[in-house]
């Protein structure tokens, strides 16, 4: 049976060794170097990506930096377990999208998110400043002025989640902006809110977010916050199974 993954480019690297670092990472990523193996030698992986020793050893600090690879003396460089990469770091998250997520994946997000976000939410409703309500403020009126499958939307959106978990006052619930930033992406490129239906409960749950927290009502804003990460999976879940009934049909659409 076809694997049932969805494919979601992220953007490419800037620079020679940060490019290397992340076709090695999908690479681990999607199983095409197990856990417990060895990469290739220096002199093979150099000639592989066209790029200079430095370069290729800048790139695998990268990769050790962030859980993926060991070194071993008289072993060479060797893939970790999973449990040991860093899901939080920005770019492993990025290659993850890259090398194609299933609904587990999905559903670990949301679930991180629903264990941080409605919590962050209430403690926003307590904490914020009047700073922070016109932020979110802004980001709603964006969300409202931007067609809903377009990028602007999408960043709008972004900056109301991260803006929530600012006003929070946590340092740890504003460091994983890049798990909101990766969830969301996954759920806006797979089934943005085009419906005219779909558009208006999005902009009504995350408006009722944005009242709550000015109002100080901490169980209102948990409860809305909660409500849009569910809304956000019945989205994109659908779209997911889709994907999968296409694959096992052999349908390339």
């Amino acid at each position: 049976m076809a694997s049932r993954i969805v494919v979601i480019p992220t953007r490419r690297a800037h620079s020679n060794h940060a490019e290397v670092a992340r076709s090695i990472g999908i690479d681990i990523i999607a199983g095409r170097y197990a856990e417990g193996t060895r990469l290739p030698g220096d002199t093979e992986l150099t000639s592989m990506f066209g790029v200079s020793r430095p370069v290729l050893r800048e790139s695998v600090k990268t990769l050790v930096a962030k859980g993926l690879l060991t070194t071993k003396a008289r072993v060479g460089t060797v893939v970790r377990e999973r449990v040991a990469w860093n899901m939080f770091d920005a770019d492993v998250l990025a290659w993850h999208l890259d090398a194609g997520i299933d609904k587990r994946f999905l559903d670990d997000l949301a679930e991180i998110r629903l264990a941080v976000e409605p919590r962050a939410a209430a403690l926003a409703a307590m904490q914020r400043s009047e700073g922070d309500i016109a932020e979110l403020r802004r980001a709603m009126d964006r969300m409202r002025k931007e067609a809903s499958d377009s990028a602007d939307f999408a960043d709008a959106d972004l900056a109301l989640h991260v803006g929530v978990a600012r006003a929070s006052g946590n340092l740890f619930m504003r460091s994983i902006g890049h798990v909101i930033e990766a969830a969301l992406r996954a759920s806006f490129l797979l089934s943005a809110p085009v419906e005219p239906e779909d558009r208006e409960t999005v902009l009504l749950w995350h408006q009722k977010i944005v009242d709550a927290i000015a109002a100080g009502d901490t169980e209102s804003a948990f409860q809305a916050m909660v409500f849009v990460i569910h809304n956000g999976m019945s989205r994109h879940e659908g779209t997911v199974i889709e994907a999968a009934m296409a694959a096992d049909s052999g349908d390339p659409s």
